[in-house]
């Protein structure tokens, strides 16, 4: 059974999640979970929060990818993994990334960037760019 790591603070109308190979509505307040594929619509956005406190905010046409998510609320520890397929991505990171700098990484058809600051956006092209 998968836990909620997260909950949607923001889609917009054409915003989608699948999970388990079936799209579903992502709407404000919709649980996000570890395995998860969040994909935005042409005018598309969205804003994740998860339990760690950390922020993304995926842009138009964006597919990220929640590969793992694992926070312990007490000691702060754990591992977050998400991969951005195309779009942009903003992050804030959370407590986990501040207490385990090495913890967070999100990866790219290009890159696997490890967060070690609080903030940072990236952008990657859907392969024809």
């Amino acid at each position: 059974m998968a836990c909620s790591c997260s909950r949607g603070r923001s889609f917009s109308p054409r915003d989608c999640i699948e999970r388990g190979g079936q799209k579903l509505p992502a709407t404000v307040g919709t649980a996000v979970q570890a395995g998860d594929v969040v994909s935005t619509g042409s005018n598309g956005s969205v804003g994740i929060t998860f339990l760690d406190n950390s922020l993304l905010s995926a842009g138009p046409n964006s597919v990220l990818a929640i590969d793992r998510f694992a926070f312990d609320s007490t000691t702060h520890q754990g591992a977050f993994e998400s991969s951005l397929q195309k779009g942009t991505l903003a992050v804030v990171s959370g407590k986990l990334a501040k207490a385990s700098p090495d913890a967070m990484k999100v990866k790219t058809p290009a890159a696997v960037l490890g967060v070690r600051g609080t903030e940072f956006v990236v952008r990657t092209g859907d392969g024809s760019e």
